[in-house]
Order: C-alpha cells, then structure tokens, then sequence
C-alpha cells in the first residue's frame, strides 16, 4: 500500500470524513532536506469531517496528526493540513 493510502484509510478510519484529498507533493520537494528517493515524504491533506465543528485550527490539526502519528513518525516529512467542518 502507497503511503497516499495509509493516509487516507487512516484518516477515514478516525475522523469518517464526508470528503477526503491526500496529495503526494514530493515532486515539489525534490532534492530538499526530508526528501526521499521515490517519494512519498511530503503531503497535504484536505479534509471536511463532522470531527472539526466547534474546534479551533489547532485542535483539527492535533486530530488529524493524531491519527497519522505513526506516519509522522517515519516515513512523512512535511504534511500540510486544510481542515474544515462542513459548511465551511
């Protein structure tokens, strides 16, 4: 499984998102600190879930690293988050 997909199982499994994109930006970053050979080191997540109303920007961002800490861990370099309740 792609590290695209470990993301998004993992963020669909915690947070039940009504709308889900996970971007592999690792292109971009090429030959930069945390890049890897391959890819799959930086990302961006947009993401509207019932999870994020009522919660400050700090709080949605605490939400979706706690659910990909593993990821943050190894092998993700750099994740940039858009996350937003529905409506918004």
């Amino acid at each position: 499984m792609s590290m695209k997909d470990t993301i998004q199982a993992r963020l669909e499994a915690a947070l039940s998102p009504q709308q889900l994109d996970v971007r592999d930006d690792s292109h971009l970053h090429a030959g930069h600190a945390g890049a890897r050979p391959g890819g799959e080191s930086h990302f961006t997540v947009e993401i509207v879930a019932d999870a994020f109303a009522g919660r400050s920007r700090v709080e949605r961002h605490r939400l979706v690293n706690e659910a990909l800490a593993q990821e943050l861990a190894g092998p993700i370099h750099a994740l940039v988050i858009r996350a937003r309740a529905p409506g918004e």
